[in-house]
């Protein structure tokens, strides 16, 4: 006689046979004959009418700025473990635009930091080697070359962040993930916002943004409602490293100011005053609220101004100047010192309002370049 369970406590053959029919059978017969149509098809699609306004405007910037957005591969070199043969490995992946029709590609420096070598990908998927012409760590940015024909070069419409408004709507363009010419769309959610470069120097005049920015994102463009060029996406505010709806933007305005410089210089050219400042610990043993002058470099243009730094003498140090303001502009710390001289060109003249000898003097410099 068969057992419907063995001793092993396992279900006979037979009567799993018996099961799986009976599961067959049962399922047949929920098919009923009159429920049956042999005439069945699809169903009619309902016209869908014209497009919503917003809707025509978002395809419309997207077809006309996606030609100008390119993916970005950094390459690393590395050697074997068991051997001294040397790979390349794919390091990372970001996004850039072109800049103009010789080939300039802009895109964040954090993005190419440490790649050995590089690769940019246009959107018709062809890929060219790309050479570093310079770039600006402290603004997060830099400039490739590639050696694409002109007729594969679509540069970008540069517009305004000067005159940008909360709410005003946006969208970024990039590869998030490796996804390239992802296309996302939000608002300008702050303005005036302050993020750190990869040299730990503070960025001014960041857009926020809450259109979704993810890793593969940094450095390609966020555009106003004309498809302009009014920030490249650089940061996220994201305990996860994905997005949460906070995103970060340079100004279009500082690109537009830096990308010419490392062009034409490989570097950003800062203006300066000729001076060496002294340590803040110093700053702070004296108590003082305003940037003392360490040392002003012999035959620069504070030398000439007259400006003073600290002198050293047999029992201790004597003060030359602290600096108090720039053409007005009160002066705290080192970094509003940096911000009101970077407001300037090199040749303009500003007015410094120092501290020497516990009286306040106002003396007129001449900027000059700095390394």
């Amino acid at each position: 006689m068969n057992r419907i369970v063995s001793s092993s406590g396992r279900i006979s053959p037979l009567v799993l046979y018996l099961l799986l029919g009976l599961g067959g059978w049962l399922l047949y017969q929920s098919f009923q004959p009159g429920l049956l149509d042999p005439s069945a098809g699809p169903r009619a699609v309902t016209a869908r009418g014209d497009l919503a306004e917003d809707e025509k405007n978002t395809i419309e910037v997207f077809r006309n700025a996606a030609p100008s957005v390119v993916y970005i591969t950094s390459i690393a070199l590395r050697r074997g473990l068991f051997n001294l043969n040397v790979y390349e490995i794919p390091q990372g992946t970001g996004s850039g635009f072109i800049w103009d029709e010789k080939g300039r590609i802009v895109t964040n420096y954090h993005v190419i930091s440490d790649a050995n070598r590089l690769e940019v990908t246009l959107a018709d998927h062809s890929t060219w080697k790309a050479v570093l012409v310079g770039a600006a760590p402290d603004r997060d940015l830099a400039v490739l070359q590639i050696s694409a024909p002109r007729s594969k070069l679509k540069p970008i419409p540069v517009g305004e962040s000067d005159d940008l408004l909360v709410g005003q709507k946006v969208f970024a363009i990039g590869n998030p993930f490796g996804l390239d010419q992802t296309l996302t769309t939000g608002v300008v959610s702050a303005l005036g916002r302050e993020i750190k470069s990869v040299t730990g120097r503070t960025i001014s005049g960041v857009i926020q943004t809450d259109a979704a920015i993810n890793p593969g994102n940094s450095g390609g463009p966020l555009l106003d409602s004309a498809g302009r060029l009014i920030g490249v996406n650089t940061a996220i505010y994201s305990p996860s490293g994905a997005s949460s709806g906070i995103g970060f933007a340079v100004p279009v305005h500082e690109v537009n100011a830096v990308v010419p410089q490392v062009i034409r210089h490989g570097r950003l050219i800062r203006p300066g005053l000729g001076i060496s400042l002294a340590p803040k610990r110093l700053a702070r043993e004296f108590g003082l609220s305003c940037v003392p002058v360490l040392k002003v470099v012999p035959g620069s243009t504070a030398e000439k101004a007259g400006l003073k730094g600290i002198r050293q003498v047999v029992d201790g140090l004597i003060l030359g100047d602290c600096i108090v303001a720039v053409n007005g502009e009160q002066i705290a710390d080192y970094n509003d010192l940096r911000d009101a001289i970077e407001k300037h060109e090199v040749g303009e003249e500003v007015s410094l309002t120092v501290l020497r000898d516990g009286q306040e003097n106002q003396v007129r410099v001449t900027l000059e370049a700095m390394e």
